[in-house]
């Protein structure tokens, strides 16, 4: 899954390219994108990022918003320049005189009125982003000591407590703070809390910057040693040498990744 900062990214590229422009194509090829728009009338104002929700602002109040769960990504085209994907997955067209952007394979499609954008449940309900300034770091530790039980693993990737983290990252980041994914976030004091948070916010907005060069949390310039535990299971730590763990934790499953003698397991 896209995390936050390659939605963000995404974002970018998409504002600079297709903001103050005038839509000439328009194809909802998915039931939620339908809707009509006046063409040559209506243009994008921008394009901007809501944690892993990537948000296209039109000028008739109205806004696209889509998340891109496991499979779905958002192309840029020059008109003319063959496509990187199959027409058939392609779920929203929007043309500019310049520009050809095409949803691929993206399963979360709605239109929503911009003035009810910010009571809309799906932003409504997001934790601060790590990627925005001012970050509330009081607001996520309130919101994580809510979770009761929860595995501080799980709690990075709970949209509502922190907005933006996603499954690479939360091995990576919590490798870095040396505290094992599976310790309950009841077990954890405020500053380690604020530790994670201040790693959260330095691996993850190294990666929108200027200078980055792709996800790197290692500062390694191998790029075969970019990260530190992620899908490394069963290879020895870069630190210590000991064998990397790995299980699926979670509701949902998701794979997790750590080093058992480097991050500490804070229980009861």
């Amino acid at each position: 899954m896209p995390e936050g900062d390659t939605i963000l990214k995404a974002a970018r590229i998409l504002h600079r390219a297709l903001a103050g422009a005038s839509v000439t194509r328009f194809e909802p090829r998915a039931t939620s994108a339908i809707r009509s728009i006046a063409i040559g009338e209506v243009s994008i104002s921008k394009v901007d990022a809501a944690g892993k929700n990537l948000l296209m602002f039109f000028t008739d109040g109205f806004v696209l918003r889509t998340h891109m769960r496991m499979s779905g990504n958002w192309h840029l085209y020059r008109h003319g320049e063959r496509w990187r994907a199959h027409p058939d997955q392609v779920r929203v067209l929007i043309a500019t005189a310049d520009w050809v952007a095409i949803a691929v394979n993206v399963p979360v499609i709605e239109w929503v009125r911009e003035r009810d954008l910010p009571h809309h449940a799906p932003i409504s309900n997001l934790g601060p982003d790590v990627l925005r300034d001012p970050f509330d770091t009081d607001e996520v530790i309130r919101r994580a000591r809510l979770r009761l039980g929860e595995a501080v693993a799980e709690m990075l990737l709970d949209q509502t407590v922190l907005a933006g983290v996603g499954n690479v990252f939360k091995s990576e980041i919590l490798f870095a703070a040396r505290i094992s994914p599976l310790s309950p976030v009841s077990m954890l004091s405020d500053d380690q809390l604020r530790e994670i948070l201040a790693i959260t916010q330095k691996q993850m907005r190294a990666n929108v910057g200027p200078a980055s060069t792709g996800r790197n949390t290692t500062g390694r310039m191998n790029t075969e040693e970019k990260l530190w535990v992620y899908r490394r299971a069963g290879l020895a730590c870069r630190v210590c040498g000991a064998t990397i763990e790995t299980a699926r934790t979670g509701e949902n499953s998701r794979s997790t990744y750590w080093c058992p003698v480097c991050q500490l397991t804070i229980s009861a």
